[in-house]
């Protein structure tokens, strides 16, 4: 075996077009000195673009001696998703493509004095929403080569990308086979003997430069085999590549313990021992890969299946002598394709957005296993430490009709992005005099600087805003100030790094497929501007069992008083074609499915705030209002064009709409709010588009502050409840596009040290304790 070029040398399937792989070189055994052209097949690995029309674009980068794990890509071309003529491929029909490299050290700026071990490769359209990947959505490497002689295995599709082979095995049943082909890269130099042992056994050789076999696996016994392919050239020069297969049976069917759900289930304390349980219908087998087993594919963390029907399969394991309190990372190993994390876990590691998370957000936070798998992980730890509550269950919620919530996002209200640092506001809010806090997402969401409506767990708290404990203490403290706390969730959609969606999905991060018990395979809103993720199915009672489970478990375990739900609008599952492009209209089965949903939640928790982003027509609100629920009301348009003092017969500057009494409605059910995160901040078109009248000039600051004063005397005067955004109390004058729309924006807490300001602070203050203190203003 040549190991001047590390183990990655190994890891690479040769593409030619004898095999059928998903890219070829020409040269064939193309070096780092050659001119060459990449050949993509994308009817081959993971099929991603089969059929694909457009045009395609190489994300590419090379794996070279620097690299210090085999998928860490050095001098990548473009950023994801850029465009340009150099990575543009060609058709050539028939879905092959071609990408003219050159010589490689200068299309990639590699200097010459570092060597480059391989072309790493991922295909993709325009925006990168559909892609072209090996076989089960790995990154496509292509090898260059030294001269000599190379064993290359072409078939089975080995992926050795992490480490040991046993980690990424080849998998088959007793009653099956396995076709193998293996080829000797010869440069200056001429094969004489392809060689295969099989657990250092002669199982097959031939004396050309290609071995063509099929491994009977009735005629081997159980568990894990070593097959090694080794080549030897006529100067007596040999080199080889090893790679593993595991022969198991059909998991054993046993019934799931009655009192085990899906996800993790700890046991007593001091015993070490944890249940993992996971819901896939229509999966042929699942091993747990972890840290417990240095995530290698054992038999002895094959699951047992649990089958009720065709789709309702569970897969579960009991795990035991684990150490007691040591977090341990884990992965299920799903059909040997897909790798994934616990969907109901409340913790995961990610590869690429935890080194972004400060040690002083999130202490002591355990490392991503490099290496040894890809995709995020989960995390289990037995016997933890409960925390302590203080006031959770001596805290009385306000009544609906009386919030004053007060939104925010942690990301760009305190610099630190904590909820321990959060915790140091409220005497602030406190004196303010609001009583409910809504937070926008704080379940993990992709990525990290995020407005968190792009979700991926739904039952981890993103860790870019702390641990989970510091979340419990924030909520703990909240409740001894007689403040509540609003979780805003998505139940909407879903992006594509969630578990629920990669179970069953198109390729890498393509669309759910026919058979995901939990999602649409396409929007039900034809218009895009509407279509956020892969859109959940409200219908199926699989997404009805998932949404209750996500409400209560927020609830109980973190003392959340209830939800603001996101685009609700979208729980309906009737398509909203041209004539309702934000799905508007009455719908009456979005209405049970609304009813549903709240009933659920009112079952295990009379008092939880059950509020709709809904923004639907006025019949719909009615009947969800008086059915309890509460819903956003948005008088943005109207108080902002009073603020710049703006009026006319066509209403602009009416905000009756804002009573629900206007409304017809029975309850009070209705949020009003002059600004939300969603809208452009009424005092930055003050001060850019305000009204004047002679030296009246809104315009100027003062003039400005004291508007927003008038604003909120006609604001929190109005009965019902109430919410502001952030720092609006401040009289916030950055813009929303402000670098875009989602991106961070500057954090003012120096306006409070400005006496012009701080005067609109006390205003707001006096009238919400003028509200708080009458009945006849929230009633």
């Amino acid at each position: 075996m040549k190991y001047n070029r590390i183990m990655i040398l190994f890891y690479v399937i040769l593409a030619q077009p004898v095999f059928a792989q998903v890219v070829y070189s020409d040269p064939f055994y193309a070096t780092e000195w050659n001119s060459i052209t990449v050949y993509f097949d994308a009817a081959e690995g993971d099929q991603g673009l089969m059929g694909y029309t457009g045009n395609i674009w190489a994300h590419t980068g090379v794996i070279t001696t620097s690299s210090t794990q085999p998928s860490d890509w050095k001098y990548v071309k473009t950023n994801w998703g850029e465009n340009t003529s150099d990575t543009q491929l060609t058709p050539l029909g028939n879905n092959l493509w071609k990408l003219d490299i050159g010589f490689p050290h200068n299309y990639y700026g590699v200097p010459n004095n570092e060597q480059i071990l391989q072309l790493a490769f991922v295909f993709r359209n325009n925006d990168g929403s559909i892609t072209g990947r090996d076989v089960g959505g790995a990154d496509i490497f292509l090898n260059l080569y030294d001269s000599g002689v190379t064993a290359v295995v072409v078939s089975p599709f080995v992926d050795l990308s992490f480490g040991d082979p046993r980690r990424a095995p080849v998998f088959g049943f007793p009653t099956g086979t396995i076709p193998v082909a293996i080829t000797g890269a010869a440069i200056n130099t001429e094969i004489s003997n392809l060689i295969l042992l099989v657990d250092d056994s002669l199982y097959t050789q031939s004396s050309s430069d290609t071995l063509i076999t099929e491994l009977i696996l009735q005629n081997f016994t159980l568990g894990m085999h070593e097959l090694t392919a080794i080549a030897l050239d006529t100067a007596g020069l040999t080199d080889s590549s090893r790679f593993f297969i595991m022969i198991h049976e059909e998991p054993v069917q046993s019934q799931r313990p009655a009192n085990i759900e899906d996800g993790i289930t700890y046991y007593d304390t001091g015993t070490g021992m944890v249940t993992l349980s996971l819901f896939a219908p229509y999966k042929e087998f699942v091993y747990v890969i972890g840290d417990f087993n240095d995530w290698m594919v054992d038999e002895d963390f094959y699951m047992q299946k649990g089958v009720g029907s065709t789709d309702s399969v569970h897969f579960w394991i009991t795990l035991d002598n684990l150490i007691p309190n040591q977090e341990y990372a884990f992965q299920y190993f799903v059909d040997g394709e897909i790798r994934i994390a616990d969907p109901y876990t409340d913790k995961v590691l990610d590869s690429w957005y935890d080194q972004e998370i400060p040690d002083v957000t999130y202490p002591n936070l355990k490392e991503y296993p490099f290496g040894k798998t890809d995709h995020i992980v989960s995390v289990l730890q037995t016997d933890q430490d409960p925390f302590q509550w203080q006031y959770n269950d001596s805290f009385n919620r306000p009544p609906k009709n009386e919030l004053i919530i007060y939104e925010l996002l942690v990301r760009d209200f305190i610099a630190r992005h904590d909820f321990q640092t959060l915790i140091d506001t409220l005497n602030y809010l406190e004196n303010l005099g609001v009583n409910a806090i809504e937070i926008m997402p704080f379940n993990e969401f992709e990525g990290n600087s995020s407005w968190g409506y792009n979700p991926s767990f739904y039952f981890a708290p993103d860790k870019y805003y702390g641990t989970k404990n510091a979340l419990k203490a924030f909520v703990d403290e909240c409740h001894q100030r007689g403040i509540a706390v609003i979780m805003d969730i998505v139940l909407n959609h879903t992006y594509s790094q969630s578990p629920f969606v990669r179970l069953y999905n198109v390729g890498e991060w393509g669309p759910p497929t026919s058979q995901n018990p939990w999602y649409n395979t396409q929007s039900n809103f034809t218009n895009p501007d509407a279509q956020w993720g892969n859109d959940f199915n409200h219908e199926s009672i699989y997404t009805q069992k998932l949404v209750d489970r996500i409400n209560r478990y927020w609830v109980e375990e973190y003392g959340i008083d209830g939800f603001r739900f996101d685009f609700t609008k979208g729980f309906g599952n009737n398509v909203k074609g041209s004539d309702d492009p934000w799905g508007s209209n009455y719908d009456a089965d979005r209405i049970r499915l609304l009813k549903r949903m709240a009933d659920e939640i009112w079952a295990f928790d009379s008092t939880a705030y059950v509020i709709l982003e809904h923004l639907a027509e006025n019949s719909e609100e009615a009947e969800l209002a008086d059915y309890g629920m509460l819903l956003w009301g948005n008088s943005n348009y109207n108080y902002a064009e009073t603020a710049m003092g703006y009026h006319s017969s066509d209403g602009k500057s009416d905000f009756s709409w804002g009573y629900y009494g206007t409304r017809g409605w029975g309850q009070p059910n209705l949020v009003t709010y002059f600004e939300s995160h969603d809208e452009e901040r009424i005092m930055y078109k003050n001060l850019t588009w305000g009204n004047s009248s002679g030296d009246y000039d809104v315009t100027q600051l003062s003039t400005a502050l004291n508007r927003m004063k008038g604003i909120g005397a006609f604001f929190f005067t109005i009965p019902g409840p109430k919410m502001f955004w952030q720092f609006g109390e401040l009289g916030y004058d950055v813009s929303i596009d402000y670098d875009c729309r989602v991106c961070p924006k500057p954090i003012r807490w120096n306006y409070y040290d400005d006496t012009s300001r701080r005067k609109l602070y006390k205003v707001f203050k006096a009238l919400i304790k003028l509200r708080r203190e009458y009945p006849v203003f929230h009633s």
